[in-house]
């Protein structure tokens, strides 16, 4: 009962953290246009028919190199907070980082012999 007044400032950012977003939803449905056009109503509301079938293949190359930029981007992020705070945390952190930076190149050689930065349409 006494720690009611400790949750005030809990519930005024739960009000303003809901009142936001539906704010911000009815503002954009009351001011939008509402033109219902042949324009507006054509594949990707460019104006501009859509030719072929939208079921087209890609091949895996794509993928396998999105997903090898953003695994090394994700892991080259870890290594910011280790710059920043490198005077803190002494010769531990000294010797764990070229060990992390050593699973990357192999990482990155794995990944060059396979091929998966090849960008080549065949």
């Amino acid at each position: 009962m006494f720690l009611l007044p400790k949750y005030e400032s809990f519930r005024i950012f739960l009000f303003i953290s809901v009142l936001i977003p539906v704010l911000a939803i009815s503002v954009s449905g009351l001011l939008a246009p509402v033109g219902k056009g042949p324009e507006r109503i054509t594949g990707y509301e460019s104006g501009i028919e859509p030719t072929g079938d939208a079921w087209i293949q890609f091949q895996i190359r794509y993928y396998m190199f999105a997903l090898v930029f953003v695994i090394f981007d994700v892991e080259t992020v870890f290594l910011y907070p280790w710059a920043t705070g490198f005077d803190d945390l002494g010769a531990t952190a000294f010797v764990e980082v070229p060990i992390f930076v050593f699973v990357l190149i192999v990482g990155l050689v794995y990944a060059w012999r396979k091929g998966a930065l090849e960008w080549s349409s065949q």
